[in-house]
């Protein structure tokens, strides 16, 4: 029978490690995922402890095979929607039932619209210091108009140039990028020069080439929650889904964790908010369970 105790929607670091924890807890858990996580691009992730340099597809193959191992569901496919009650239909016509549901759908990063970028993303285009910055460390550094990077880069390399773009540059905030050591190229850019399978330099509207190995972005974070907005949950002043510290929703019963809420979280954050819902969410049905005995106990013989 397609029942669980808790349905985990997303099979990236906080899902799994949400159903490692539940299935340990000796839960009916199903983990459905679609088989896209956002970190497929990069090669590596860095900053988890014991796992830094692994591989993301390495990590992700390891926990599937936890939770399988501690008798979880694996399920590869979509969530099309979820109904009150939480019946969960995927998009290849199975139905799942479950007491609560945990959503971990992760977010999807939308660059500039500067033509290569995609190419690169992940590789030597790259947005996030802490997952990359060391590993360019020393090298010619971009940074695609985002200030709050161009401020912070300089400590990883010395070698630094800021491409405003298409975004106005204060005085101030010149003065900042200029003592760190920051080069300033005013212009649009426009394209990528990519050589042997690197890229070698930033072009711009006027035809300068600025030699640079790695590129730093500020994507636009936007959160996969449709199914969390599907199912009423409250938001707040930013847009996002709205999470006490365990993940749990305005929606009795639903759970949130991982990129779909925090848009800063890095694999091993994210990792600790599924471990945290599960626990939470495991003490919800802990709680049911026993009002559900207490009902029966109570209940007239005959």
């Amino acid at each position: 029978m397609d029942e669980f105790d808790v349905v985990v929607v997303g099979g990236g670091a906080a899902g799994l490690n949400a159903a490692l924890v539940l299935t340990r807890a000796r839960r009916r858990v199903a983990v459905v995922d679609a088989g896209d996580p956002r970190n497929a691009p990069a090669a590596h992730m860095h900053g988890f402890l014991s796992r830094d340099g692994m591989a993301p597809a390495e990590l992700l193959e390891a926990g599937r095979a936890e939770v399988a191992g501690y008798g979880g569901e694996l399920v590869a496919d979509r969530v099309a929607r979820i109904d009150e009650g939480f019946a969960v239909h995927l998009a290849g016509g199975r139905t799942l039932h479950a007491r609560r549901v945990l959503v971990a759908t992760g977010l999807r990063d939308e660059l500039p619209d500067v033509p290569g970028l995609w190419e690169r993303w992940g590789r030597d285009v790259l947005h996030c210091p802490y997952c990359h910055g060391y590993e360019v460390r020393d090298r010619s550094i971009g940074v695609l108009g985002a200030l709050h990077l161009g401020l912070l880069l300089p400590q990883w390399s010395a070698d630094m140039v800021f491409f405003p773009h298409r975004t106005e540059l204060s005085a101030d905030e010149r003065e900042q990028l200029l003592a760190r050591g920051v080069h300033i190229a005013d212009g649009e850019v426009t394209g990528l020069v990519v050589d042997g399978d690197a890229l070698r330099g930033v072009e711009l509207a006027d035809g300068r080439v600025v030699p640079r190995a790695a590129l730093f972005v500020g994507p636009r974070f936007v959160a996969r929650d449709e199914l969390l907005a599907g199912l009423g949950c409250a938001t707040g002043e930013d847009g996002r889904v709205r999470t006490d510290p365990t993940g749990r929703t305005s929606v009795p019963g639903v759970w949130a964790a991982g990129n779909v809420v925090d848009p800063r979280a890095q694999v091993v954050t994210a990792a600790g908010m599924g471990s945290a819902a599960a626990i939470a969410l495991n003490a919800d049905l802990a709680q049911e369970d026993v009002q559900r005995a207490v009902a029966t106990r109570r209940r007239p013989a005959g």
